[in-house]
């Protein structure tokens, strides 16, 4: 028998203290996971854990609370590492988020990498924060931004990604799930085609380490960035995964303690690779509390989790269908957490604002997401993004939540 507990979807919600707190009187029905996951027990354990037990500085100091602090810190990176399947430990650099390892790769990689005549391949699918940093990077080398297209049902066209590839691309970045539609890409299919054409590839992962495991390796991308909110572990902590060989080829970003080998005021010598992007003192209990929650998805039953997951979002799915003047935006067969829709013609925020006032917590507007927002020609969506601990007695709430909705509207 397996050592690993069955999927009891009870017991989980019992970790999380905040899915039993009340919103405007309501039960609180928590739908915006696809903005930031709730936090379990052990999580909270472990950030209040370093400051009561631990809180030091990491990697420089010459005493046993900073020995212990560090052995913390790298202990977490060793767990993130495992998680995606990294080759090495050193192959997890820690920023502040998603958006700051794009931001970190566009400027280290891509500004030393990229010039005038050179393409960067994105889709419509994207946060802005897989555009923003590449239309950055193609104003400062002369480089020219190429997106793929979306079909009405929120499915990329593969065959106008392919017709894109050519010599000229030397970047293709893509999210593994869209974070306004749910829409799961095909990411081994879709590197294997940039890396034909000899380009590196960064892919989008917030939205994916929640839902399945991720391998790297078996993708065969370049980059890959996440974030610890979107996985049950604190805000304001993120990943970059990278080939440790673009990693020890790129120089560093921003400047400070820890990224340093050698400093004096005629030359400055770097270290080595994750450090050499890590300046300044980071953030050691989001770290520390980013390996919990690894450890907490690691203890679940993950062929549970996914079957329980798949249930409430295709009984979601099914009650929409049944929902009069409900309409889906996007309907990829292949998705994940996430059913995007409207009202009749109602706005988005109008909806939202009325299940608050029901206790139901979800996401309205473009989702950082304007330019596929403008591709389906309409100004946002009500977005319910589900996490492991949703149930179907949540979606029940949804739509009764809906019914009165339409009444006031």
């Amino acid at each position: 028998m397996s050592d690993v507990p069955a999927f009891d979807v009870q017991a989980i919600r019992a970790q999380f203290p905040l899915l039993s707190v009340t919103a405007h009187d309501k039960p609180l029905v928590y739908l915006d996971n696809g903005a930031t996951t709730q936090k379990p027990l052990s999580v909270l354990k472990a950030l209040d854990d370093y400051y009561r037990q631990l809180n030091s500085n990491v990697h420089r100091g010459a005493h046993d609370l900073a020995d212990r602090a560090t052995r913390a810190f790298e202990a977490s990176r060793r767990k993130v590492a495992q998680y995606v399947g990294a080759a090495r430990d050193e192959e997890i650099v820690w920023t502040r988020g998603t958006t700051e390892s794009i931001n970190l790769v566009a400027n280290s990689y891509g500004r030393n990498v990229l010039k005038a005549g050179d393409q960067i391949v994105i889709s419509t699918l994207e946060h802005h924060a897989n555009i923003v940093p590449w239309q950055l990077l193609c104003e400062a080398t002369g480089a020219e931004l190429k997106v793929i297209p979306v079909g009405d049902d929120g499915v990329l066209d593969q065959a106008a990604y392919q017709a894109l590839l050519n010599e000229k691309v030397q970047i293709v970045a893509f999210s593994h799930v869209s974070n306004a539609l749910g829409t799961v890409n095909p990411v081994v299919d879709m590197t294997a085609k940039a890396k034909a054409v000899g380009a590196v590839v960064l892919i989008d992962g917030a939205q994916s380490v929640a839902h399945f495991d991720v391998d790297v390796q078996a993708i065969g991308c370049d980059f890959y960035v996440f974030s610890a909110h979107k996985m049950f572990g604190p805000t304001g902590m993120g990943a970059l995964w990278g080939r440790y060989a673009l990693l020890e080829a790129m120089p560093p970003w921003q400047g400070g303690g820890e990224m340093i080998d050698q400093v004096s005021f005629e030359k400055t010598t770097f270290n080595v690779p994750p450090f050499r992007f890590e300046a300044g003192t980071p953030d050691i209990s989001g770290v520390i509390g980013w390996g919990a929650a690894v450890d907490f998805m690691q203890s679940l039953d993950k062929e549970g989790m996914r079957a329980h997951e798949k249930d409430v979002l295709d009984y979601a799915l099914a009650k929409a269908a049944d929902c009069e003047g409900l309409k889906l935006v996007g309907e990829s067969p292949d998705r994940a957490g996430v059913m995007s829709f409207l009202i009749d013609d109602s706005h988005p925020a109008d909806v939202g604002t009325l299940l608050d006032r029901q206790g139901i917590a979800v996401r309205t507007g473009h989702h950082c997401t304007q330019p596929l927002m403008q591709r389906f020609g309409i100004p946002g969506t009500v977005r319910a993004s589900f996490a492991l601990y949703n149930t179907r007695a949540d979606v029940d709430a949804l739509f009764v939540g809906l019914e009165k909705v339409k009444t006031f509207l």
